[in-house]
Protein backbone atom coordinates (compact mmCIF):
# COMPACT_ATOMS: atom_id res chain seq x y z
CA UNK A 1 0.00 0.00 0.00
CA UNK A 2 3.11 2.31 0.95
CA UNK A 3 3.66 2.16 -2.72
CA UNK A 4 0.71 3.01 -4.58
CA UNK A 5 0.48 6.74 -5.50
CA UNK A 6 -1.96 8.87 -3.02
CA UNK A 7 -4.55 10.92 -4.86
CA UNK A 8 -3.83 14.27 -4.94
CA UNK A 9 -6.54 16.78 -3.89
CA UNK A 10 -6.12 20.57 -5.94
CA UNK A 11 -7.37 23.47 -4.11
CA UNK A 12 -9.96 25.07 -5.55
CA UNK A 13 -9.10 28.40 -3.24
CA UNK A 14 -7.53 31.56 -3.79
CA UNK A 15 -4.75 30.08 -6.30
CA UNK A 16 -7.82 28.91 -8.99
CA UNK A 17 -8.08 32.58 -10.12
CA UNK A 18 -5.17 31.70 -12.17
CA UNK A 19 -7.45 29.66 -14.35
CA UNK A 20 -9.54 32.75 -14.85
CA UNK A 21 -8.55 33.47 -18.91
CA UNK A 22 -10.60 30.34 -19.41
CA UNK A 23 -13.22 31.08 -16.64
CA UNK A 24 -13.95 34.57 -18.22
CA UNK A 25 -13.74 33.01 -22.22
CA UNK A 26 -16.41 30.66 -21.03
CA UNK A 27 -18.86 33.48 -20.24
CA UNK A 28 -18.15 36.03 -23.01
CA UNK A 29 -21.02 37.61 -24.00
CA UNK A 30 -21.96 38.19 -28.16
CA UNK A 31 -20.11 41.88 -28.60
CA UNK A 32 -22.33 44.54 -29.04
CA UNK A 33 -22.40 47.84 -31.08
CA UNK A 34 -22.91 50.45 -28.05
CA UNK A 35 -20.47 53.50 -28.50
CA UNK A 36 -18.65 55.60 -25.54
CA UNK A 37 -21.04 57.72 -26.32
CA UNK A 38 -24.15 55.68 -25.10
CA UNK A 39 -21.98 54.18 -22.37
CA UNK A 40 -21.65 57.57 -20.98
CA UNK A 41 -25.48 58.53 -21.28
CA UNK A 42 -25.77 54.96 -19.02
CA UNK A 43 -23.22 56.44 -17.07
CA UNK A 44 -25.03 59.92 -16.48
CA UNK A 45 -28.11 57.99 -16.39
CA UNK A 46 -26.97 55.33 -13.67
CA UNK A 47 -26.54 58.70 -11.15
CA UNK A 48 -28.99 61.62 -12.80
CA UNK A 49 -32.05 61.03 -10.41
CA UNK A 50 -28.88 61.87 -7.32
CA UNK A 51 -29.24 65.45 -9.08
CA UNK A 52 -32.98 65.88 -8.49
CA UNK A 53 -33.24 65.20 -4.94
CA UNK A 54 -31.84 63.02 -1.87
CA UNK A 55 -28.40 64.80 -1.56
CA UNK A 56 -29.77 67.91 -0.44
CA UNK A 57 -30.75 66.50 3.27
CA UNK A 58 -27.12 66.70 3.90
CA UNK A 59 -27.71 70.26 4.25
CA UNK A 60 -29.06 69.46 7.70
CA UNK A 61 -26.47 67.40 8.48
CA UNK A 62 -23.16 69.88 7.85
CA UNK A 63 -24.85 72.83 6.34
CA UNK A 64 -23.50 74.22 2.92
CA UNK A 65 -19.86 74.34 3.52
CA UNK A 66 -20.16 70.94 5.36
CA UNK A 67 -21.90 69.24 1.81
CA UNK A 68 -19.42 71.01 -0.32
CA UNK A 69 -16.45 69.84 1.68
CA UNK A 70 -17.80 66.20 1.39
CA UNK A 71 -18.78 66.75 -1.64
CA UNK A 72 -15.50 67.65 -2.94
CA UNK A 73 -14.40 64.77 -0.98
CA UNK A 74 -16.77 61.91 -2.35
CA UNK A 75 -15.49 63.17 -6.36
CA UNK A 76 -12.07 62.87 -5.78
CA UNK A 77 -12.52 59.48 -4.35
CA UNK A 78 -14.98 59.03 -7.24
CA UNK A 79 -12.76 60.43 -9.86
CA UNK A 80 -10.00 57.76 -8.54
CA UNK A 81 -12.73 55.07 -8.66
CA UNK A 82 -13.54 55.92 -12.47
CA UNK A 83 -10.31 56.02 -13.65
CA UNK A 84 -8.73 52.88 -12.35
CA UNK A 85 -11.83 50.94 -12.99
CA UNK A 86 -11.30 52.55 -16.85
CA UNK A 87 -7.76 50.87 -16.44
CA UNK A 88 -9.31 47.94 -15.88
CA UNK A 89 -12.07 47.18 -17.65
CA UNK A 90 -9.92 48.25 -21.12
CA UNK A 91 -7.84 45.05 -19.76
CA UNK A 92 -10.92 42.74 -18.83
CA UNK A 93 -14.15 43.48 -20.55
CA UNK A 94 -16.46 41.11 -19.36
CA UNK A 95 -19.82 42.06 -17.87
CA UNK A 96 -19.30 40.73 -14.46
CA UNK A 97 -17.50 44.23 -13.78
CA UNK A 98 -16.36 44.82 -10.22
CA UNK A 99 -16.48 40.97 -9.86
CA UNK A 100 -14.46 40.15 -12.63
CA UNK A 101 -11.75 42.65 -11.41
CA UNK A 102 -11.62 41.14 -7.78
CA UNK A 103 -11.62 37.70 -8.63
CA UNK A 104 -8.88 38.38 -10.95
CA UNK A 105 -7.28 40.34 -7.97
CA UNK A 106 -8.20 38.95 -5.27
CA UNK A 107 -9.20 35.03 -6.03
CA UNK A 108 -13.03 33.13 -5.73
CA UNK A 109 -14.10 34.35 -2.36
CA UNK A 110 -13.14 38.09 -3.35
CA UNK A 111 -14.92 38.36 -6.55
CA UNK A 112 -18.00 36.86 -4.35
CA UNK A 113 -17.51 38.94 -2.08
CA UNK A 114 -17.35 42.00 -4.30
CA UNK A 115 -20.04 40.69 -6.14
CA UNK A 116 -22.70 39.96 -3.65
CA UNK A 117 -22.39 43.75 -2.37
CA UNK A 118 -22.90 44.77 -6.15
CA UNK A 119 -25.64 42.36 -6.26
CA UNK A 120 -27.38 44.15 -2.87
CA UNK A 121 -26.88 47.63 -4.65
CA UNK A 122 -28.61 46.99 -8.13
CA UNK A 123 -31.20 45.26 -6.21
CA UNK A 124 -32.53 47.54 -3.47
CA UNK A 125 -31.37 50.95 -5.90
CA UNK A 126 -34.12 50.05 -8.39
CA UNK A 127 -36.89 49.21 -5.86
CA UNK A 128 -35.98 52.50 -4.06
CA UNK A 129 -36.26 54.88 -7.29
CA UNK A 130 -39.63 52.90 -8.70
CA UNK A 131 -41.32 54.32 -5.07
CA UNK A 132 -39.97 57.82 -6.23
CA UNK A 133 -41.29 57.83 -9.61
CA UNK A 134 -44.97 56.47 -7.74
CA UNK A 135 -44.71 59.72 -6.04
CA UNK A 136 -43.97 61.82 -8.68
CA UNK A 137 -46.84 60.83 -10.63
CA UNK A 138 -49.02 60.93 -7.42
CA UNK A 139 -47.92 64.10 -6.76
CA UNK A 140 -48.47 65.25 -10.46
CA UNK A 141 -51.41 64.18 -10.88
CA UNK A 142 -50.65 62.16 -13.51
CA UNK A 143 -53.04 59.54 -15.32
CA UNK A 144 -55.14 59.93 -12.08
CA UNK A 145 -53.08 57.56 -10.56
CA UNK A 146 -53.34 57.99 -6.59
CA UNK A 147 -52.17 54.48 -5.29
CA UNK A 148 -48.34 54.18 -6.54
CA UNK A 149 -48.16 50.56 -6.34
CA UNK A 150 -49.72 50.44 -9.76
CA UNK A 151 -46.53 52.64 -11.06
CA UNK A 152 -44.11 50.16 -9.21
CA UNK A 153 -45.66 47.46 -11.23
CA UNK A 154 -45.64 49.13 -14.70
CA UNK A 155 -42.41 50.51 -14.12
CA UNK A 156 -41.06 47.20 -13.60
CA UNK A 157 -42.76 45.51 -16.65
CA UNK A 158 -42.11 48.46 -19.11
CA UNK A 159 -38.28 48.45 -18.75
CA UNK A 160 -37.53 45.13 -18.92
CA UNK A 161 -39.66 44.67 -21.59
CA UNK A 162 -37.40 47.29 -22.81
CA UNK A 163 -33.98 45.43 -21.92
CA UNK A 164 -35.19 42.27 -22.92
CA UNK A 165 -35.86 43.26 -26.88
CA UNK A 166 -32.45 43.99 -27.11
CA UNK A 167 -29.53 45.90 -25.25
CA UNK A 168 -28.86 48.20 -28.50
CA UNK A 169 -32.33 49.02 -28.07
CA UNK A 170 -32.70 49.56 -24.21
CA UNK A 171 -28.93 51.96 -24.52
CA UNK A 172 -30.75 54.22 -27.13
CA UNK A 173 -33.88 54.63 -25.09
CA UNK A 174 -31.94 55.63 -21.83
CA UNK A 175 -29.93 58.06 -23.84
CA UNK A 176 -32.99 59.94 -24.54
CA UNK A 177 -34.70 60.04 -21.55
CA UNK A 178 -30.56 60.83 -19.98
CA UNK A 179 -30.64 63.49 -22.50
CA UNK A 180 -33.57 64.81 -21.17
CA UNK A 181 -32.96 64.59 -17.35
CA UNK A 182 -29.82 66.89 -18.15
CA UNK A 183 -32.29 68.96 -20.37
CA UNK A 184 -34.13 69.19 -17.29
CA UNK A 185 -31.05 70.33 -15.13
CA UNK A 186 -30.20 73.58 -18.08
CA UNK A 187 -32.82 74.59 -17.45
CA UNK A 188 -33.09 74.66 -13.41
CA UNK A 189 -29.73 76.25 -13.93
CA UNK A 190 -30.76 79.31 -16.66
CA UNK A 191 -33.73 79.96 -14.30
CA UNK A 192 -32.14 79.88 -10.60
CA UNK A 193 -28.98 82.30 -11.62
CA UNK A 194 -31.80 84.97 -11.44
CA UNK A 195 -32.71 83.97 -7.92
CA UNK A 196 -29.38 83.07 -6.27
CA UNK A 197 -27.97 85.11 -3.48
CA UNK A 198 -25.16 84.17 -1.54
CA UNK A 199 -26.82 84.84 2.16
CA UNK A 200 -28.77 82.09 1.54
CA UNK A 201 -25.86 79.65 1.14
CA UNK A 202 -25.22 80.52 5.15
CA UNK A 203 -28.99 80.75 6.50
CA UNK A 204 -28.47 77.98 8.85
CA UNK A 205 -27.52 79.47 12.08
CA UNK A 206 -24.24 77.95 13.51
CA UNK A 207 -24.37 75.59 16.72
CA UNK A 208 -21.39 75.07 19.04
CA UNK A 209 -20.05 72.68 17.78
CA UNK A 210 -16.30 72.24 16.97
CA UNK A 211 -15.58 74.66 14.11
CA UNK A 212 -18.92 75.76 13.94
CA UNK A 213 -19.21 79.35 11.63
CA UNK A 214 -21.50 80.57 9.30
CA UNK A 215 -20.10 78.54 6.13
CA UNK A 216 -19.93 75.09 8.79
CA UNK A 217 -22.68 75.40 11.04
CA UNK A 218 -22.44 71.96 12.43
CA UNK A 219 -18.91 72.29 12.60
CA UNK A 220 -15.97 69.68 11.81
CA UNK A 221 -18.03 66.59 12.56
CA UNK A 222 -20.78 68.36 9.80
CA UNK A 223 -18.49 67.44 7.00
CA UNK A 224 -18.29 63.49 7.94
CA UNK A 225 -22.38 63.90 8.64
CA UNK A 226 -22.69 64.95 5.08
CA UNK A 227 -21.00 62.82 3.13
CA UNK A 228 -23.14 59.67 2.65
CA UNK A 229 -25.47 62.41 0.97
CA UNK A 230 -22.82 63.40 -1.14
CA UNK A 231 -22.68 60.07 -1.86
CA UNK A 232 -26.01 60.69 -4.14
CA UNK A 233 -24.20 62.81 -6.62
CA UNK A 234 -21.94 60.09 -8.17
CA UNK A 235 -23.39 56.65 -7.01
CA UNK A 236 -23.49 54.14 -9.50
CA UNK A 237 -21.40 54.96 -11.99
CA UNK A 238 -19.21 52.17 -11.34
CA UNK A 239 -21.36 50.22 -13.28
CA UNK A 240 -20.40 51.23 -16.77
CA UNK A 241 -18.36 48.47 -17.03
CA UNK A 242 -21.12 45.62 -16.44
CA UNK A 243 -22.22 46.61 -20.36
CA UNK A 244 -18.52 46.17 -21.51
CA UNK A 245 -19.50 43.34 -23.73
CA UNK A 246 -22.24 44.78 -25.16
CA UNK A 247 -19.54 47.76 -26.56
CA UNK A 248 -18.13 48.01 -29.86
CA UNK A 249 -14.36 47.63 -28.87
CA UNK A 250 -14.93 47.48 -25.23
CA UNK A 251 -10.99 48.36 -24.46
CA UNK A 252 -11.32 51.75 -25.77
CA UNK A 253 -15.65 53.00 -25.84
CA UNK A 254 -15.40 51.62 -21.61
CA UNK A 255 -12.77 54.02 -20.26
CA UNK A 256 -13.71 56.67 -22.63
CA UNK A 257 -17.53 56.51 -21.91
CA UNK A 258 -16.82 56.48 -18.53
CA UNK A 259 -13.96 59.38 -17.99
CA UNK A 260 -17.13 61.15 -19.98
CA UNK A 261 -20.06 60.70 -17.63
CA UNK A 262 -17.92 61.43 -14.23
CA UNK A 263 -16.71 64.66 -16.60
CA UNK A 264 -20.11 65.88 -16.89
CA UNK A 265 -21.69 64.75 -13.22
CA UNK A 266 -18.77 66.66 -12.03
CA UNK A 267 -20.22 69.71 -13.70
CA UNK A 268 -23.94 68.68 -12.52
CA UNK A 269 -22.79 68.16 -9.07
CA UNK A 270 -21.47 71.79 -8.47
CA UNK A 271 -24.21 73.10 -10.45
CA UNK A 272 -26.99 71.80 -8.65
CA UNK A 273 -25.17 72.19 -5.22
CA UNK A 274 -24.36 75.63 -5.62
CA UNK A 275 -27.46 76.95 -7.60
CA UNK A 276 -29.89 75.58 -5.89
CA UNK A 277 -28.65 76.30 -2.31
CA UNK A 278 -28.31 79.96 -3.63
CA UNK A 279 -31.97 80.20 -5.19
CA UNK A 280 -33.99 78.15 -2.33
CA UNK A 281 -31.73 78.61 0.85
CA UNK A 282 -29.80 76.17 2.85
CA UNK A 283 -32.25 75.36 5.62
CA UNK A 284 -35.61 74.96 3.19
CA UNK A 285 -33.85 72.94 1.09
CA UNK A 286 -31.91 71.00 3.91
CA UNK A 287 -35.81 69.46 4.35
CA UNK A 288 -37.18 69.12 0.36
CA UNK A 289 -38.79 66.44 -0.97
CA UNK A 290 -38.07 68.28 -4.03
CA UNK A 291 -35.47 70.79 -3.97
CA UNK A 292 -34.87 71.66 -7.27
CA UNK A 293 -38.90 72.74 -7.85
CA UNK A 294 -38.73 74.38 -4.45
CA UNK A 295 -35.54 76.84 -5.21
CA UNK A 296 -37.48 77.66 -8.24
CA UNK A 297 -40.74 78.29 -6.71
CA UNK A 298 -44.27 78.83 -8.49
CA UNK A 299 -43.21 79.98 -12.11
CA UNK A 300 -43.66 77.76 -14.82
CA UNK A 301 -40.26 76.79 -15.27
CA UNK A 302 -40.17 75.20 -11.98
CA UNK A 303 -43.50 73.43 -13.15
CA UNK A 304 -41.46 72.29 -16.47
CA UNK A 305 -38.10 71.07 -14.00
CA UNK A 306 -40.97 69.12 -11.85
CA UNK A 307 -41.66 67.28 -14.60
CA UNK A 308 -38.71 66.79 -16.18
CA UNK A 309 -37.37 65.42 -12.61
CA UNK A 310 -39.79 62.36 -13.34
CA UNK A 311 -37.25 62.02 -16.58
CA UNK A 312 -34.67 61.97 -14.38
CA UNK A 313 -35.77 58.99 -11.97
CA UNK A 314 -36.96 57.19 -14.76
CA UNK A 315 -33.50 57.77 -16.12
CA UNK A 316 -31.64 55.94 -13.25
CA UNK A 317 -34.35 53.36 -12.61
CA UNK A 318 -34.18 52.46 -16.31
CA UNK A 319 -30.13 52.26 -16.25
CA UNK A 320 -29.67 50.43 -13.17
CA UNK A 321 -32.18 47.69 -13.63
Amino acid sequence: MSGEARPTHTSRGVEAHKESSDYLQKRQLKQGSAGWVLLASLGVGYVISGDYSGWNFGLAEGGFGGLAIAAVIIAAMYLALVLGMAEMSSALPAAGGGYTFARRALGPWGGFATGTAILIEYAIAPAAIATFIGAYVESLGLFGITDGWWVYLAAYAIFIGIHLAGVGEALKVMFVITGIALVGLVVFAVSAIGQFDSANLTDIAATDAAGASSLLPFGYLGIWAAIPFAIWFFLAIEGVPLAAEEAANPARNVPRGIIAAIAVLLVTCATVLVLTTGAGGAAAMSESGNPLVEALGDGTMAKVVNYIGLAGLIASFFSII
